[in-house]
């Protein structure tokens, strides 16, 4: 039986490191168990935006995660590109959840024509199959009519498009609060309760908590 409080998270080559790491982070808070997959060109964001050197070897990749974030034992587990025995890659395993961020335009092209050549594509492409809930953060600018058309593909596939556009009606005071608003929102449709930033029409949770 599938484990309900288990979600999928593709970290791919695109700008947004904060964004993924914020993620990662909210979701072991949530108590969740995070089956997480990175790219190799997402390493490299990560080095360059984040200053953070992620360890190549799944194994270590999820030790290094796992205190960085300070999750339980077992919480975070990584998976390499081509372990197609991995619980992802099969629909009578994979969490009914996933979600990439940031996602790239190779990814996102990739997976609406369901190439599958990685674990990644293979992954999102196992969850669109089961009609579970797949979430796909763009970080990309100006967007070409290929971008648009491959988004507009996908959402009509099910999944549901949220580029990593922050707004600014919580009043922002720094980058940090730039990046809790698209976690908020992404944590928002995963249904998973969120003090980052509160919905419309009231105080920012950051506020009301000072």
């Amino acid at each position: 039986m599938k484990h309900s409080k288990q979600v999928t998270l593709a970290i791919t080559g695109a700008s947004g490191a904060p964004y993924a790491l914020t993620l990662l982070k909210s979701l072991v808070n949530a108590d969740y168990q995070v089956y997480v997959l990175i790219s190799s060109a997402a390493k490299v964001v990560f080095a360059t935006e984040e200053n953070i050197k992620i360890p190549s070897h799944p194994q270590d990749a999820a030790a290094f995660l796992s205190q960085h974030c300070g999750a339980k034992d077992e919480q975070i587990k990584v998976f390499g590109k081509e372990e197609w025995f991995s619980p992802v890659a099969s629909g009578s395993a994979a969490p009914d959840k996933m979600v990439i961020c940031p996602c790239s335009t190779g990814t996102l092209s990739s997976i609406s024509v369901g190439a599958s050549d990685n674990l990644i594509e293979r992954a999102a492409d196992v969850v669109l199959k089961e009609r579970g809930q797949l979430i796909l953060v763009p970080r990309e600018m100006p967007l070409s009519s290929i971008h648009l058309e491959n988004m507009l593909k996908l959402s009509k596939m099910g999944a549901t498009i949220m580029p990593a556009a922050p707004g600014f009606y919580h009043n922002p005071k720094t980058i940090d609060d730039l990046v809790d608003f698209v976690v908020a929102r992404i944590l928002d449709h995963l249904g998973i309760d969120q003090s980052l930033v509160a919905r419309w029409g009231y105080q920012t949770a950051k506020h009301t908590e000072e």
